[in-house]
């Protein structure tokens, strides 16, 4: 009897545990939802605050839950670049907002092609009256492409600018594979078709060099043209040509070289930044050390809600590699963008079509659904203007045929034109242990790709005759849609990269500008007023789940971000590590042909997933 007793109270007991835990996990939701949402209440007067902590972003990926709770860093944040945009708009008329301020701390990148337009915002906002300070400890290219614009920059007496330009190394892998007894099958089409050299070279070719130093030298002056227009007492010549002498002739006191070349206006720590801002708007409600009045962008931009006002244009973005199948949202999956277009034109009156489009490509399949789509509306006899981000290259430039219209930016990389496949193969290296195979066939293609003793060549024939098939497809396609004739499209495709302006000029483009101009473009094609359209954002919503885990994770959380110039070199090693990894991933993970620009990622904005190991750390474990 007793022990029934003792029972009945440890079933109680175990009860009542689980009715406090899901009353917590109840509050918790909660409370979750309530601070993922932002608070238009939180509206005031003085600095409206850029928070920049993690990288500028097209269409922001939604947080893996799984990564979430199982990653020992905080997920890398990510801002949307018409957030930003929109928030320095606003900024110019809210008599609330005084000035603007620009956090970069932890600020971590984006593709130069989105800070030109946030940098054309900043300027917008300076010519309303309304000046613009920026903090960081340490500036790189991308954060001072931004800084620059700033009526005056602030930095850490600690910190530095390291302007490094693009380029350097890229890992090559036909010694490992060779060693490893691995053969990377490839079938491809392009002269400059360099996505899967670095499978059958050891290091680059010549074709591949010339085209991507074309390109760099492109966008490098393009870099060096914007700061220059955008603070012209800045010294930059000798910091970039000669670096080291120049570090050196300071001593090692990165601080004072930045001031004494005007790259910076002052030096001063964010809690001396704080009570300067503090002395032109003051202080916080709170009156904190170094804290000012101020308004988050996400309460300025809850505080006008969504723009409603006229007829509808729609907005729909392919951001990412293209895959097949679903994806949420920061992933640019062809079932799940091509759905939400017809979607959208069953439901929706929509007088025109914007596509924006910040992707190296991918899929063929799932680029074409894209396409297929997107021609829908054409169809529809809706207008299509398609605007290019940072990168519309491959199936990013393929997914672009159907648009009236062509906008890229100078920065944008686009082209591409080629497509491959790519199967590994092992026999060499089942070879070596002991691991033979053989069979009996009943046609040539019987048991084909044969991984374990190696592709027949009927096979390897088929393949590339289905490749070079898929090329001439793609060229016909750019061909009808550029008014062009394959040869003529044949002689800039071959998988070669370009730059808008000169992509502009080989007529794979037709206008140089930004979103906004896209946008005015497609309400000109509708035959809409500049006051009688809103945009419409073609997209998934956040699912119920990862608005959870925004509102219980720290907002934006960057304990691991880089703020010094020797953390963003080690920054600069994860997202390397982060690279090889993709590579391999390509190598043994992709499914059907590919068009996609490899090389792209030297121009792409920094990845959001943060590297978990260095580069040493899976050097020793490879050889250990």
């Amino acid at each position: 009897m007793q022990f029934m007793r003792l029972s009945w109270k440890i079933l109680v007991g175990v009860k009542d545990l689980f009715v406090l835990l899901f009353l917590a996990l109840f509050f918790a939701a909660i409370f979750a939802l309530l601070n993922a949402n932002p608070n238009p209440a939180m509206v005031r007067d003085g600095a409206l605050l850029l928070k920049l902590d993690g990288v500028v972003a097209e269409q922001p990926a939604e947080i893996d839950p799984l990564m979430a709770l199982t990653s020992a860093a905080a997920p890398v944040g990510e801002i949307r670049q018409r957030d930003i945009i929109r928030a320095l708009k606003l900024a110019q008329s809210d008599k609330r907002v005084k000035l603007v301020v620009l956090d970069m701390e932890r600020f971590m990148g984006g593709g130069q092609a989105s800070l030109a337009a946030i940098g054309d915002s900043i300027d917008a906002v300076k010519k309303a009256g309304k000046p613009v300070y920026a903090f960081a400890t340490a500036y790189t290219d991308d954060s001072y492409q931004l800084a620059a614009h700033a009526t005056q920059i602030w930095m850490d007496p600690l910190g530095g600018a390291l302007l490094a330009g693009p380029g350097g190394s890229q890992p090559y892998y036909k010694g490992l594979l060779d060693q490893l007894g691995v053969k990377a099958n490839i079938y491809r089409v392009g002269t400059f078709k360099s996505a899967v050299e670095p499978f059958m070279r050891s290091d680059q070719s010549a074709e591949s060099k010339m085209a991507i130093k074309g390109v760099y030298d492109e966008i490098w002056g393009q870099w060096k043209a914007d700061v220059a227009k955008a603070r012209p007492q800045a010294q930059l010549d000798q910091l970039l040509t000669n670096p080291a002498d120049a570090v050196e002739g300071a001593k090692g006191d990165l601080g004072q070289l930045a001031l004494s070349t005007k790259l910076v206006d002052k030096l001063g720590d964010k809690i001396a930044f704080g009570k300067f801002i503090a002395s032109k708007v003051g202080a916080d409600e709170k009156k904190t050390t170094g804290g000012f009045a101020h308004t988050p962008m996400d309460a300025l931009l809850a505080s006008y809600g969504p723009p409603s006002a006229g007829e509808q244009i729609g907005v729909v973005t392919v951001a990412g590699t293209i895959v097949d199948g679903e994806g949420g949202p920061g992933s640019a999956a062809g079932d799940t963008i091509s759905n939400l277009i017809y979607e959208a034109l069953d439901t929706k009156d929509l007088k025109a079509l914007v596509v924006r489009v910040d992707s190296p490509g991918g899929s063929v399949t799932a680029s074409e659904k894209i396409r297929l789509a997107i021609a829908a509306a054409k169809a529809k006899n809706i207008p299509v203007v398609v605007s290019m981000a940072n990168l519309a290259a491959s199936g990013g430039y393929w997914v672009s045929l159907p648009a009236d219209v062509i906008f890229a930016a100078p920065s944008t990389i686009t082209g591409s034109i080629g497509i491959f496949g790519v199967i590994p193969s092992a026999e060499a290296g089942l070879a070596k242990i002991g691991v033979n195979a053989d069979g009996v066939k009943t046609t040539p293609l019987s048991g084909e790709p044969d991984v374990l003793n190696g592709f027949s060549p009927e096979f390897d024939r088929v393949a590339q005759s289905a490749i070079e098939n898929g090329y001439r497809q793609f060229l016909t396609r750019v061909a009808t849609a550029r008014k062009k004739t394959p040869e003529q499209v044949d002689a800039v495709a071959q998988g070669r990269v370009w730059a808008g302006g000169t992509a502009r000029q080989l007529g794979l483009v037709d206008r140089s500008g930004n979103m906004n101009d896209a946008l005015a473009e497609a309400a000109k094609r509708a035959g809409l007023k500049p006051d009688d359209w809103h945009a419409v954002y073609i997209e998934q919503s956040t699912s119920f789940a990862g608005t959870l885990l925004q509102g219980l994770m720290p907002k934006k959380a960057q304990s691991n971000a880089p703020m010094d110039i020797f953390a963003h070199a080690a920054w600069q090693q994860s997202l390397f590590i982060q690279r090889v990894a993709a590579d391999l991933d390509m190598l043994t993970g992709v499914k059907g042909v590919q068009a996609r620009c490899l090389e792209c990622g030297d121009f792409a904005p920094p990845a959001p997933a943060a590297a978990d190991k260095t580069w040493l750390s899976v050097l020793l474990k490879a050889f250990s």
